[in-house]
């Protein structure tokens, strides 16, 4: 469903990607990892049309992102970690608009919002009579997800979704998520929430400096690295166990 071939992302003089090689196929939940600045959202822009790559190659459900880049974007849904939507539109206009860009049929499109609102919970009223500069950050998250995922789209990109979300929501969520899997749909999940990821992804990608640090099923390298939790694993591999040490000593700094 994925496939990345050397693909490359520099701005200037700084690579932000660096040749990253990979393939993801259906059905499978992907958390990708990595530290501030390692180039995950960058490689998301990428792979849902956002940006243009340097160099290198991708496909999604067999299409190139150069090439078919429309073809591409009728496939995927995104939620970007800014959540950005249009303040001035109620949350059902901004669905409804969504779904105008898909061709969805108006009628198919209220049934599919129904649907999506009553598993967030939310009523159908707070869609028609608050605009969404008005919404809540939780609220403002779940109709981006909804938005992502109206057009029923075989891959799909979460950048940092629970942001925002109370502990009932996120729970709902990463059901969600595990149901879209199971029905054959490619997830690709970037998070800090490292026990999260660890719960519901089946496989992991950590990247540092926009290179490819390890990919495999979290147990295994979590095992294989001795590290007891992926937490632990990651902060070995990007340099964490350097910032417990300065945290130590700056906090020493307060101590009479």
């Amino acid at each position: 469903m994925i496939s990345l071939q050397q693909l490359t992302k520099e701005f200037g003089a700084q690579t932000a990607v660096d040749a990253l090689t990979l393939e993801i196929p259906a059905g499978q939940i992907v958390g990708f990892l990595g530290p501030n600045g390692a180039g995950k959202s960058t490689t998301l822009k990428m792979l849902t049309g956002m940006l243009e790559p340097t160099s290198g190659s991708a496909t999604i459900c067999g299409f190139d992102l150069r090439t078919d880049v429309l073809e591409v974007k009728r496939r995927v849904g995104f939620v970007p970690e800014s959540g950005a939507v249009f303040e001035s539109l109620t949350g059902l206009e901004y669905l409804e608009m969504v779904a105008a860009l898909y061709a969805i049929p108006e009628e198919a499109a209220r049934e599919r919002i129904r649907q999506f609102i009553a598993f967030f919970d939310l009523s159908f009223d707070t869609l028609t009579d608050k605009l969404l500069g008005a919404y809540s950050k939780g609220m403002r998250r779940k109709v981006v997800i909804t938005a992502a995922l109206l057009h029923n789209p075989p891959v799909v990109f979460f950048d940092e979704p629970l942001d925002g979300l109370d502990a009932n929501a996120a729970v709902g969520f990463k059901a969600l998520i595990q149901t879209l899997a199971h029905e054959g749909k490619t997830i690709v999940y970037s998070s800090h929430i490292l026990d999260v990821v660890e719960r519901v992804c089946d496989r992991v990608i950590i990247i540092d400096q926009g290179r490819l640090l390890v990919d495999g099923a979290p147990d295994q390298l979590v095992a294989a690295a001795g590290a007891g939790t992926l937490e632990r694993l990651f902060t070995q591999l990007t340099g964490g166990n350097e910032l417990e040490r300065r945290a130590a000593d700056f906090a020493k700094t307060f101590r009479p």
